[in-house]
């Protein structure tokens, strides 16, 4: 049985010219990441320029969600009041199918059930910016 507490508060993200398109994605539902026109990479986080080759030539895509954990920590311990009443829960790095890690949570898991290679899929979280913007936050459920 999953307990609900387990999912931490989440708030609005700081979002710069880099990153909007990402944060806007997550708020309508969407997972997008960066292809570099140039080499074909794939990246996350955003950034203006592509890491593997420097091009400046960088479209944004919607991902498909799907992943696996790649590593994991279960946080039995948090001061800060937005997750203090959520321990235990899950810190991962998420590999995604399309090739980046992504650092998240998995959500309504039992902590003794998550494991390595273990198959997820993005949920996200509605975190709405005090000017009104839909923005979201992603985290990760069992696929």
């Amino acid at each position: 049985m999953v307990d609900k507490k387990t999912n931490p508060e989440y708030h609005a993200p700081a979002i710069d010219w880099e990153t909007r398109a990402y944060w806007e994605g997550c708020g309508r539902g969407e997972l997008v990441l960066q292809r570099c026109r140039a080499c074909q990479a794939v990246q996350h986080r955003p950034r203006g320029l592509c890491v593997t080759c420097l091009s400046d030539d960088i479209e944004y895509f919607v991902a498909s969600g799907r992943g696996e954990v790649y590593t994991y920590s279960v946080v039995r311990q948090n001061q800060m009041p937005a997750f203090s009443a959520a321990v235990p829960y899950i810190v991962s790095y998420v590999q995604l199918e399309e090739g980046p890690q992504l650092l998240t949570n998995i959500v309504d898991c039992d902590p003794d059930e998550v494991s390595i290679g273990m198959a997820v899929q993005v949920d996200f979280v509605p975190t709405p910016a005090k000017n009104g913007d839909k923005l979201g936050v992603p985290r990760f459920i069992p696929a």
